[in-house]
């Protein structure tokens, strides 16, 4: 799957400790590397998403790096499950 990087979504927070905490509460997973598939790097973060050239507009959070994150680039993230960022539809 394709996502695009949302930016400017630092300040944005939920209940979870952290954003990759939200994503692994809601996934039941942990992750140590970026799930871009073209990276490897373990400085990873929960990074505020959209799925690419699809008609769902909505936000999501999957594991990045902290430099993929900060990306312009569409990410292939196959394998990866999004959580919704929706803070109303999952824990707050």
């Amino acid at each position: 799957m394709k996502v695009k990087n949302l930016n400017g979504t630092a300040k944005l927070s939920c209940k979870c400790s952290s954003w990759l905490e939200h994503w692994s509460k809601f996934t039941s997973k942990n992750r140590n590397t970026c799930s871009n598939v073209f990276c490897f790097s373990d400085d990873i973060i929960g990074a505020h998403v959209q799925k690419y050239n699809l008609l769902d507009n909505k936000w999501y959070i999957v594991p990045l790096c902290k430099k993929c994150n900060k990306s312009d680039s569409i990410i292939d993230i196959n394998d990866v499950e999004l959580v919704p960022a929706n803070v109303n539809n999952t824990c707050g």
